[in-house]
């Protein structure tokens, strides 16, 4: 059994974006132009672009872009190993930067026994 309906929840995010075009078109043929952007530089291949998305779509908890990019990354041939290693990739990043902040917070902490 799975967490949620994804392929479901896709199609639900596909119309509403359309929707979203119909209000704004600007901001989605922009949204749009970034998304292919870096598809042209062609120093990445499609399957890496995948990777690095969905790694970046946990680290933002975007679940419209899990579902996006998990099934792009499927239909592009991603193994499961290949997407469980950039899974653990965006995981240890995401905790560095807990730590990173962590630090921060201390400073802060230390700061205000200053004032």
């Amino acid at each position: 059994m799975h967490m949620m309906d994804w392929n479901s929840y896709r199609q639900q995010i596909t119309a509403g974006v359309g929707r979203f075009a119909k209000l704004s078109p600007e901001t989605v043929r922009g949204y749009g132009a970034l998304s292919t952007a870096g598809q042209k530089t062609g120093h990445l291949d499609a399957k890496t672009r995948e990777l690095i998305a969905v790694a970046v779509a946990i680290s933002l908890r975007c679940d419209g872009c899990i579902t996006v990019h998990t099934d792009a990354a499927r239909k592009l041939g991603v193994s499961e190993g290949e997407l469980g290693e950039a899974l653990g990739v965006a995981t240890t990043i995401n905790a560095g930067a807990a730590i990173v902040y962590a630090t921060r917070a201390l400073d802060a902490y230390a700061a205000s026994t200053e004032a």
